[in-house]
């Protein structure tokens, strides 16, 4: 029951957040309808849930180098690896994507702390 309450506060995080992030940042398009952001919205929570992991694992050493500011990196890793899985998604430049993936690990971090916290 644990993992299918994961998976749909995933979803429904990840769905928040490329909603903002589509119309907040220049440069990141997402299509208008909402049937194409939630099918976004699946195809980041699997890449989150099964390919991050494996990454972040891979890449330790670099992450513990740097304090976890590589995080970052592999989070950005992540977004562009949703850019070309999805046609939904398109990232317009590095600054676009530096962008993105700065807010949606902001918004991410602060949806998860706060579930954290009530579920206590």
């Amino acid at each position: 029951m644990k993992l299918i309450s994961h998976f749909i506060f995933s979803f429904f995080s990840n769905f928040i957040t490329l909603l903002i992030a589509g119309n907040f940042i220049s440069g990141f398009e997402i299509s208008d309808n909402l049937v194409n952001l939630a099918v976004a919205a699946a195809i980041f929570m699997l890449i989150n849930t099964y390919l991050r992991p494996l990454i972040k694992m891979v890449l330790s050493p670099l992450v513990f180098l740097t304090l976890g500011l590589f995080t970052l990196v592999i989070n950005a890793g992540m977004l562009y690896l949703l850019d070309i899985l999805s046609e939904n998604v398109t990232i317009r430049g590095i600054e676009s994507l530096i962008y993105g993936t700065l807010l949606i690990t902001g918004v991410n971090f602060l949806l998860h702390f706060s579930a954290k916290h009530l579920a206590k």
